[in-house]
């Protein structure tokens, strides 16, 4: 009598997933956060959905300068494009700073 092949009960080996790219700071890493480029309080206000308010994939590193640096109200204002958050001039120098650290480097932000 012949074996039959048994059933593996690993999973499928997955490919290999595809690095995402941050919007602010371009680099490719495994995982984005979504940032609401309008703050979801500000967006309720206004009478908009969650689900509407514009988003942007940031890494956790820009994600976390962003809120550090700019207000709810900044957010929702002057600064609720990603061409005005480029613009200003202390995310262009973390920008150029963060470019340079590896994505597996945890980043403290102040």
């Amino acid at each position: 009598m012949a074996r039959r092949p048994s059933q593996s009960t690993w999973p499928d080996p997955q490919p290999e997933a595809e690095p995402l790219t941050c919007a602010l700071c371009g680099r490719e890493t495994p995982a984005l956060t979504q940032h609401h480029l309008m703050p979801v309080l500000q967006g309720r206000r206004k009478g908009m959905k969650v689900q509407d308010l514009p988003t942007v994939g940031l890494c956790s590193a820009c994600h976390g300068y962003v809120h550090s640096t700019f207000s709810g109200a900044d957010l929702s204002g002057p600064y609720s494009t990603l061409e005005a958050l480029n613009e200003h001039e202390g995310v262009t120098r973390f920008v150029k700073w963060v470019r340079k650290q590896p994505v597996t480097k945890g980043v403290k932000i102040k």
